[in-house]
């Protein structure tokens, strides 16, 4: 039995690409986009032509042929220097373009897959309502009527990432169908009746797009109905297993930022006639710090593996992003304590760092629904 825990050399020198991108053109912009909260149309455009987007699929519609690892990779380290540009590539691969891949006809696939996986477009998921999410499918109000060869939509979302920007190509939504039953419906944004609310005033997250949308009256052809109806609720929480893997590598990769920007902040800092990181409670916290990246990289690792090996990988999946969730907050914390006044200023990445964490916990199913579900898996 061998048991190895190296990256392959392609995906190691792909890893050191989208490092050389996040600090050489990421870094520098992050500070401005963030206290603007602007949309970086074009360093998203700069992704797709590096193969971001199209990383887990296949060459035929654009990508590059790779796994589901390697993109949580690219998106730790886009998020070890800015977690909005990470947010945004991991909603727009996992949310926006997953569902089609994953559940759409040959036509959707050929039809929208090629100018999500370049970059040039993007896509969102609508699932959770001011009623239901992922813990509740009952919450969710949405209806879809057929009409003729239409289907009719009526209701809203909230919390929709990628969905405002100009780049915008479509969402996918959840939608009642029937009794008891709800299907996924693709939904082009330039859709009349669908209307996009202005952008959330977040805590953090502050250049990515995060908004509501209202559903009135909006008629799609009765093609744009995403796999199996009667099916949607099913194939969106197959999309947030694979989802929560890469919250993990997003939240490794705000840990990790943490570890980076405290060891050099402790080497240049002098307190006491010396660099504050030679005292022990300043280099134990950092200690601490890495620790908590290895051991979150390993846990995404793992439920990343599971996938790829087609074995059962909920539980992992659940166990990487609660953990590594977790831990971002309080590595995010502890950080801004290292960097004193300075990690109050969001010029500093930490003090973004801080802002960012929270909501870690919260996307892609709370703490509270993985602990749920963990407990679920075990049998109780």
């Amino acid at each position: 039995m061998s048991l190895s825990f190296a990256l392959s050399p392609e995906q190691e020198e792909f890893r050191k690409v989208v490092k050389d991108f996040a600090d050489r053109v990421v870094a520098p912009a992050a500070d401005e986009l963030n206290a603007t909260k602007t949309f970086p149309v074009d360093i998203v455009r700069q992704m797709g032509e590096l193969g971001l987007f199209g990383i887990p699929f296949e060459e035929r519609y654009g990508g590059m042929g790779g796994d589901f690892l390697t993109l949580c990779l690219a998106i730790e380290e886009l998020g070890r220097v800015d977690q909005s540009i990470g947010i945004t590539l991991e909603a727009g691969v996992g949310l926006g373009a997953v569902p089609i891949h994953e559940f759409g006809s040959e036509e959707q696939k050929e039809r929208w897959l090629p100018e999500l996986c370049s970059g040039e477009r993007l896509a969102g998921f609508g699932l959770t309502e001011p009623g239901g999410g992922s813990d509740n499918w009952g919450g969710t109000r949405t209806r879809a009527v057929e009409d003729g060869d239409e289907w009719v939509i009526n209701g809203g979302k909230v919390f929709i990432t990628n969905v405002g920007t100009d780049i915008t190509s479509l969402v996918t939504i959840t939608a009642w169908t029937g009794d008891n039953e709800m299907s996924a419906i693709i939904v082009p944004i330039d859709t009349p009746g669908l209307e996009i609310a202005p952008p959330y005033r977040k805590v953090g997250w502050h250049a990515s797009d995060t908004r509501e949308l209202s559903f009135n009256d909006v008629r799609v052809p009765s093609g744009n109905l995403l796999g199996e109806r009667g099916a949607g609720f099913r194939q969106f929480l197959h999309t947030l297993d694979d989802g929560r893997i890469a919250i993990s590598a997003l939240a490794v990769g705000l840990i990790q930022g943490c570890v980076d920007e405290c060891v050099r902040y402790a080497n240049e800092r002098e307190a006491f006639g010396e660099p504050i990181g030679k005292q022990q409670a300043i280099a134990f916290k950092i200690a601490d710090l890495e620790v908590a990246a290895q051991t979150a990289r390993f846990m995404y690792w793992n439920a990343a593996w599971r996938k790829a090996e087609g074995l059962p990988y909920k539980r992992a999946a659940s166990i990487a992003k609660l953990y590594s969730s977790e831990q971002a907050v309080t590595a995010a914390r502890q950080a801004s304590q290292v960097f004193g006044g300075y990690g109050f200023m969001t010029e500093y990445r930490v003090g973004r760092f801080y802002q960012d964490a929270k909501i870690l916990e919260v996307g892609e199913g709370t703490s509270e629904i993985q602990r749920m579900l963990i407990s679920r898996d075990l049998g109780l």
